[in-house]
């Protein structure tokens, strides 16, 4: 286990590097939608981890029954707002020894720029790639959003690894808290190139309202119904 200490080092040290001076378009004021979108963040994850509890429960154990070896949960270091480090949660979709093999499959990355993707990654369990392609697999990010490390609706936190290769303008994508779902989840997804990604991105940074964000969230559960282009 990691110091806490020397997580904090790192974290100081991500923020000093990656923090992007940016404003919105115009300069307009965002104390207030920033209120309301935490607000509106805390009460919506928690009702929604609530309900879903009994979902939770039945994934715990068809994962477990799948592959006994690992937990049933996956946690991964990810980059937040202004290069903080924060630990992100998943349901676990791989085997696992998954990340020992990545090194292996980095040649067969479908998705240009600093991101990994495969579609027939071989690591994905049975189960994982259901969970996956409805995106299942992210409701646990739902006690990220709680506790204020992500929000519902922003740009996907991304890996250190991948953070080391952004460019000045990338960096931009982390002016904001990082969302369970943003623009480019309900614009093509692994359908867009990592470039197309930063745009979006940084589209909505621009442009966010609460209005904004409830049609993403709406837009998102269509595109769960679909389950198109998530791998």
């Amino acid at each position: 286990m990691i110091p806490s200490s020397q997580r904090e080092e790192e974290a100081a040290l991500y923020a000093k590097r990656y923090y992007p001076a940016v404003r919105r378009a115009g300069g307009r004021p965002e104390t207030l939608y920033l209120f309301n979108k935490r607000v509106f963040d805390i009460a919506a994850s928690a009702a929604a981890l609530l309900v879903l509890s009994p979902l939770f429960l039945i994934l715990a154990l068809v994962i477990k029954l799948e592959d006994p070896r690992g937990s049933v949960f996956f946690g991964q270091t990810r980059v937040g707002k202004a290069g903080r480090l924060f630990r992100i949660y998943k349901f676990r979709s791989m085997i696992a020894d998954a990340e020992a093999l990545l090194p292996n499959l980095l040649n067969q990355n479908e998705m240009s720029g600093p991101m990994f993707k495969m579609r027939n990654d071989p690591r994905v369990t049975r189960v994982g790639r259901f969970i996956r392609r409805t995106s299942i697999d992210e409701l646990p990010q739902l006690v990220n959003v709680l506790k204020g490390d992500m929000s519902l609706v922003g740009p996907r936190p991304s890996l250190p690894r991948e953070v080391e290769k952004y460019s000045e303008y990338d960096r931009l994508r982390l002016s904001v808290t990082p969302g369970c779902t943003g623009l480019w989840q309900v614009s093509g997804r692994s359908g867009l190139n990592f470039k197309q990604m930063v745009e979006l991105d940084l589209l909505y940074i621009e442009q966010r309202t609460l209005g904004l964000d409830l049609k993403i969230m709406f837009m998102t559960a269509w595109q769960l119904v679909r389950s198109k282009n998530a791998f």
